[in-house]
């Protein structure tokens, strides 16, 4: 069977849902009609995208149609929203009521669905009524948009490219560590504090040790203590190179918790790569795009006072002691550009209405909570926004110097 990407037509009745989808398809798959109401049912074709692939379509009944059977029509376009892996909403800028379009948006976002605005003009002059809907729905600024006639062919190809760009397919993976050799040695530097749960490693760290072993390499596995290592202790330096100088091999990489980069950027030895575990599960979770995180980095340099950052976390693990992105982060940010305002945002949510256009800079955690999908649905935001991210490992790698962030983004073929 054809795995295929799920593209699903939302908005109100009488939109041009079933016109887009005929665009798409350039044919007759859905009725059009004026008459409200017309689509009883969920619209399924199965086509291909030159530069997607295979697609399936789905063109759902009016959001908004009333009574019992719109009430029951409702329950099944929301049943197929689970289902979506895109999401095209499409919105006729004449109308003057937007609720609609705000619970498909909201249920869009907690699903963590990607999503593309589709404006369907009707007439020409209703381009001009596009700024003020924007700021009826202040969400969508966050979303990637396309202006069109859907009964006009001429806007097809548009269409079919603003998708291509913008929608990330679910099968596409990134491999986790792309570097890694069969028969090679690679330490996992695992500094645990008051932070680190009993009994299991982080996400990261376990799935670190899972890819290297299945690639028949060999993870090993070495505790820092970096309290004693920041103090300058030279028996925990003498630790460390007893510790390098046991193996028979030299290992071929040294991937550390990312608020050990001051200490390892000495401790690892040039002839050794070394990269942090945020950066690889940045770069998986947001299927290869780690160079967005790398230049967003450099937004520091132009910051001033009065600016907004925000720090995004995507879970609620118990923050204590000398949390990385309640206390580190917000220390250095703050000594690198005294009078920066930081704000946080925790848990699987992240800023999606026009609150999101204050920050000059989000910086981002790994992402292990969170799904590809979800990653991508916020770099898709922020993309649409302007506003630049990065990653906590990036960000850590970078206040030591540009050599050493240089030096932690090799693996990834990246300068």
């Amino acid at each position: 069977m054809t795995e295929r990407d799920i593209i699903g037509i939302f908005g109100k009745m009488n939109s041009g849902k079933s016109s887009l989808m005929n665009l798409i398809t350039q044919q007759e798959t859905s009725i059009v009609d004026p008459t409200p109401g017309t689509t009883a049912d969920t619209k399924i074709t199965l086509a291909e995208i030159h530069g997607l692939g295979p697609v399936k379509l789905i063109d759902t009944a009016g959001f908004d149609e009333q009574g019992g059977l719109g009430e029951k029509k409702r329950g099944k376009s929301l049943n197929t929203l689970k289902e979506c892996d895109l999401v095209l909403l499409v919105i006729d800028p004449s109308t003057h009521e937007f609720e609609t379009e705000n619970q498909i948006i909201n249920e869009t976002m907690e699903l963590g669905k990607q999503l593309i605005i589709v404006y369907n003009l009707f007439r020409p002059y209703d381009i001009s009524l596009i700024d003020d809907i924007k700021t009826l729905v202040s969400s969508l600024p966050a979303f990637p948009m396309i202006i069109l006639s859907a009964v006009d062919h001429e806007f097809r190809q548009n269409l079919l490219l603003t998708i291509i760009d913008y929608y990330i397919p679910r099968n596409f993976k990134a491999p986790l560590l792309p570097f890694v050799e069969e028969g090679e040695f690679y330490i996992l530097n695992i500094p645990m504090d008051e932070e680190t749960p009993p009994g299991r490693y982080l996400r990261p760290q376990a799935m670190a040790e899972e890819y290297i072993t299945r690639n028949w390499a060999f993870p090993v596995s070495y505790r820092m203590n970096l309290t004693k290592a920041r103090s300058g202790d030279p028996a925990e330096r003498e630790r460390w190179n007893n510790f390098i100088g046991s193996f028979i091999r030299k290992p071929k990489a040294v991937i550390t918790d990312s608020q050990a980069m001051d200490i390892m950027k000495d401790w690892v030895s040039l002839d050794l790569a070394l990269t942090t575990f945020s950066i690889m599960m940045i770069n998986y979770m947001s299927r290869g795009r780690l160079k967005e995180f790398v230049d967003g980095v450099r937004v520091i340099n132009s910051l001033v006072a009065g600016d907004h950052i925000l720090i995004a976390e995507a879970c609620n693990h118990s923050r204590i002691a000398e949390d990385i992105g309640t206390v580190q982060i917000p220390n250095h940010l703050k000594k690198l550009r005294p009078g920066v305002i930081v704000d946080h945002a925790f848990g699987r949510e992240l800023f999606n209405g026009s609150e999101i256009l204050n920050y000059k800079l989000v910086v981002h955690c790994g992402g292990c909570m969170i799904s590809n999908q979800q990653m991508a649905a916020r770099l898709r935001n922020l993309n649409a926004t302007g506003i630049p991210i990065t990653n906590y490992g990036i960000f850590l790698s970078y206040i030591q110097g540009e050599r050493t962030l240089d030096r932690v983004v090799k693996p990834w073929t990246l300068e």
